[in-house]
């Protein structure tokens, strides 16, 4: 499968969610990371969900957060130059949507990327040797590959692994582990 093919293919998968499917699968997947070895490490980068594009709901992800008192960065995304400029998440934060709908801080206490020990990543589809298929626009891999080479890069879909996907380059940064709400895979060892 093309990455073309599984955007189209697991963005329609997605569209075909109803808001109670989400809200369960999204629990279950956070239910499911807590079996991750994560949790020594301190700076959590967590994307905040589009809504719309009916992504996984990570408000049960930010509760597990900050109950284990989890440094929590986010994101805010600079579309000129394709980046995400990462903020550390405090109660003082202000949160906007973007006109994309993502919600983003407007500022507050910047991390560098090197900081960060574990990333989850959105992602629309992904296949059994870790390779990942996003919107298309590379923020990830270019922030992935600003980061530390220990971070850990753990995916979140509601959908299980494609055999292959093809068309990988270079550029393109592996995940280490893939929690779906049935399944953690793992392409790694820590």
């Amino acid at each position: 499968m093309t990455k073309n093919e599984a955007r189209l293919k697991y963005k329609k998968l997605r569209q075909e969610l109803s808001s109670e499917e989400i809200e369960v699968q999204s629990l279950e997947i956070a239910n499911n990371l807590l079996k991750l070895p994560v949790w020594e490490y301190s700076y959590f980068h967590l994307f905040l969900s589009i809504t719309q594009k009916k992504e996984i709901d990570t408000e049960f992800i930010l509760q597990i957060l900050h109950g284990k008192d989890k440094e929590i960065v986010v994101s805010k995304t600079d579309f000129e130059n394709f980046k995400l400029t990462n903020y550390l998440l405090t109660d003082s934060t202000v949160l906007r949507k973007n006109k994309y709908g993502i919600p983003e801080p407007v500022d507050g206490i910047e991390v560098p990327p090197q900081k960060i020990d574990v990333v989850f990543i959105p992602l629309l589809a992904f296949d059994e040797k870790g390779n990942r298929v996003g919107y298309g626009k590379g923020f990830y891999d270019r922030f992935l590959s600003s980061c530390s080479v220990e971070t850990v890069k753990v995916g979140l879909s509601f959908f299980e692994a494609e055999p292959e996907i093809s068309e990988i380059s270079e550029d393109d940064i592996p995940l280490d582990f893939c929690v779906t709400p049935t399944k953690i895979y793992s392409f790694k060892s820590l």
